[in-house]
C-alpha cells in the first residue's frame, strides 16, 4: 500500500519539511530501511546515521533538521506507531462472541461483547467483565473475577478465585494463583503449609509470558495499579507489589515482600522473603536482595549495596590485575633487600669474630 508523505504527515498531525508528495511503502527501523521506507529519529545524535541508510524520509521531533524529506511532529514514537499500524493494520474480525467449540460453565456470568475463542474454559461461578477477550486454550477456574476490556492470551491459567482489574492484559502461558511455595517439616516429611489465598490483579497491570504469581497463604497477593510485568518473572505467595512498578524479566521476588510505588527492578534481580522494598527504589541487572531497601535508592550487585559503592567496588575489582603485579615487584624488592641486610649482617658477624680472635 503506497502513500506520500504529506498524507502519513495529516495522519499524525505533522508538519512536512521537503517534499510531500514523496511516495512511501513501507515503515521500518534504521538498521532496516530502505528505499520507499519511512524511519524515525527520536533525538539529534541519531541523525548522522541517516546518510548510512537508504531511507526515502523520516519521523523527527519539531525543530530537528535532517538531510531527507521529513514529517516533525510533537511525540516521535507515538506518530511512528500509527504510520506502522498504516500500514500493518492489525488483523481484527471484529467481535467473535462465544465460540462453540469453548468450554463455559452455565453459571458464568460474561458482560456485554466477550469473546471467548475455540478452547478456552470458562469454568463456575467466573465473573467477566464487558468488551473482555479470552483466547484460545487459556484456563479460568471457578471463581474467578475479571474487570472490563481483559484480555487473557493462549495458554494462560487463572487458579480459582482470581480477582483481576479492568483493562489488565495477561499473556501467554502465565500462571495466577498456584499454590506457594510454603512446607514445614511433620514426621520428617515436607508438608505443604495452608494455601487458601488468591490473587488479586489491580487495573491497568500487564503480565508477561510464562510468569507466575502464587496465591496467598491465608489472603491475597496482591499486584497494584498500572504495574508492568515482564516475562519469566515469579512473585511468591504473600506478596504486595505496589503502584506502576516495572517489574523486568527473570526477577525472583520471594514470599511476603513488599514493595512501595514506581519501583524499578531489572532482569534476573532475586529478591528475599519478608524484606520492603521502598517507593521509587531501582535495583539493578542480577542484584541480590538480603534487606529493606529505602525509598529512592539504586541498589547492584550480590548481595546488593548503594550503587555508587558498588561502582568503587568493581572499580577496585578492575585494578586486581595491576595491583597483583606490583605486588609481586613489591615482594621481589622487599627480598632482595631481606637478601642484602643478611649478606651484611653476616660480614658484621665475620668481623666480629675475627676482632675477639686477634685480643
Amino acid at each position: 500500500m503506497d502513500s506520500r508523505l504529506d498524507e502519513l504527515a495529516e495522519l499524525v498531525d505533522g508538519a512536512v519539511v521537503g517534499d510531500g508528495h514523496t511516495p512511501i511503502h513501507a515503515a521500518t527501523t534504521l538498521s532496516e530501511c530502505g528505499p520507499g521506507h519511512i524511519t524515525l529519529i527520536d533525538d539529534g545524535q541519531k541523525s548522522g546515521r541517516l546518510s548510512a541508510t537508504k531511507a526515502s524520509a523520516a519521523v523527527v521531533p519539531r525543530g530537528l533538521a535532517v538531510d531527507l524529506p521529513s514529517i516533525e511532529v510533537d511525540d516521535v514514537h507515538a506518530a511512528f506507531g500509527k504510520i506502522v499500524q498504516h500500514f500493518h493494520p492489525h488483523l481484527w474480525r471484529g467481535r467473535r462472541g462465544i465460540s462453540p467449540e469453548a468450554m463455559v460453565s452455565p453459571t458464568a456470568k460474561l458482560g456485554p461483547n466477550v469473546d471467548v475463542h475455540s478452547g478456552a474454559m470458562i469454568g463456575e461461578g467466573v465473573e467477566i467483565g464487558a468488551d473482555s477477550t479470552i483466547y484460545g486454550g487459556a484456563r479460568i477456574m471457578a471463581g474467578c473475577r475479571l474487570g472490563r476490556s481483559v484480555r487473557v492470551f493462549p495458554g494462560a491459567v487463572l487458579y480459582e478465585e482470581t480477582r483481576v482489574g479492568d483493562r489488565v492484559t495477561i499473556h501467554a502461558c502465565a500462571v495466577l494463583g498456584a499454590d506457594g511455595f510454603g512446607y514445614r517439616v511433620v514426621e520428617g516429611r515436607h508438608q505443604l503449609c495452608a494455601q487458601l489465598g488468591y490473587v488479586d490483579i489491580a487495573d491497568d497491570v500487564d503480565i508477561g509470558a510464562g510468569t507466575t504469581i502464587d496465591r496467598g497463604t491465608y489472603g491475597p497477593t496482591r499486584i497494584g495499579e498500572g504495574t508492568k510485568i515482564d516475562n519469566q518473572v515469579q512473585i511468591g505467595h504473600n506478596c504486595r507489589i505496589g503502584r506502576h512498578n516495572l517489574i523486568c524479566s527473570q526477577v525472583g521476588i520471594a514470599g511476603s515482600t513488599s514493595t512501595g510505588d514506581y519501583v524499578v527492578i531489572a532482569g534476573q534481580v532475586g529478591i528475599r522473603d519478608h524484606v520492603h522494598i521502598g517507593s521509587q527504589a531501582m535495583l539493578g541487572a542480577k542484584a541480590g536482595i538480603p534487606n529493606d531497601v529505602a525509598e529512592g535508592a539504586s541498589m547492584l550487585g550480590t548481595p546488593a549495596t548503594p550503587l555508587r559503592e558498588q561502582k568503587l567496588k568493581q572499580a577496585a575489582l578492575s585494578k586486581l590485575p595491576e595491583m597483583r603485579r606490583q605486588l609481586k615487584k613489591l615482594t621481589a624488592e622487599v627480598q632482595r633487600i631481606k637478601r642484602g641486610l643478611e649478606t651484611i649482617e653476616a660480614a658484621d658477624d665475620t668481623a666480629s669474630a675475627d676482632e675477639s680472635a686477634a685480643a
